[in-house]
């Protein structure tokens, strides 16, 4: 590992989370000193990584993020994939619809169509969030090898955090290719969600549709659209069987 590298991807992570940092913030985050990253930070803001605000000490990630991020986008088969049947989806169960990849021990959201009821939405592609607790990552982790037991974060109160009921959870996807949460991750949001996979028979990503948990659980007709959606998906990659085998 290149140390000069892993640095500068540490810096990125931080203001990823905190949004924006002073010098001596990130040096602490990081365990570094003040004068390493201040080399660092300059060298990234002369590439538009990192910018600094303006009349203050402060630092943010720069427009050359938005940049590459568009690129990985752009060139990620399963999103270019997805958008036609995504959209269908949205239209059939009234619902707004969400595309993830797992990215760790999050899922983060490459696409997202909106509710097409005409309510004001924001957009949610780059939102992470817990696999443990979302539909999108139960239908992704059901087909994986089991993680290491560890504590699991609780984002709600009906967030699962016990491991052992967590693979139960997840055993019970395997059969179905189906994953479903309620209020797990946000209160008053639910989701069920299906498991897409590649010609290789591997888990890339999920599909499916965030329900007002007023509204759940979710029709029978959603959930066969949902089903649907995931396989036609999984066979425009290449995939010959769905679920595939975990």
């Amino acid at each position: 590992m290149i140390q000069s590298v892993d640095r500068a991807v540490r810096i990125l992570f931080a203001l990823q989370g905190a949004r924006r940092m002073t010098l001596s913030e990130l040096a602490a985050e990081l365990g570094l000193a003040a004068t390493t990253v201040h080399g660092i930070v300059r060298t990234l803001a002369a590439h538009g990584v990192v910018v600094q605000e303006h009349g203050g000490g402060r630092y943010q990630l720069g427009p050359a993020v938005l940049r590459l991020g568009n690129v990985y986008l752009d060139t990620l088969d399963l999103r270019s994939r997805a958008l036609t049947w995504a959209h269908e989806l949205a239209r059939q169960t009234g619902f707004a619809v969400r595309v993830g990849v797992l990215f760790g021990a999050d899922i983060v959201i490459i696409h997202h169509e909106p509710r097409q009821d005409g309510s004001r939405q924001m957009p949610e592609v780059g939102i992470e969030i817990p696999a443990h607790a979302s539909a999108l990552g139960k239908a992704v982790l059901a087909f994986l090898p089991p993680a290491p037991d560890g504590p699991l974060r609780s984002m709600t109160g009906e967030t699962i955090t016990d491991p052992a009921a967590l693979a139960q959870h997840l055993a019970d996807v395997r059969e179905s290719g189906l994953a479903a949460e309620r209020d797990e991750a946000v209160l008053g949001e639910s989701g069920l969600a299906g498991a897409i996979f590649d010609r290789t028979g591997a888990v890339v990503g999920a599909v499916g549709i965030v329900v007002p948990t007023a509204e759940w659980p979710a029709p029978d007709t959603a959930v066969a659209a949902v089903r649907t959606t995931a396989r036609t998906i999984s066979r425009e990659l290449g995939a010959t069987r769905w679920p595939a085998p975990a």
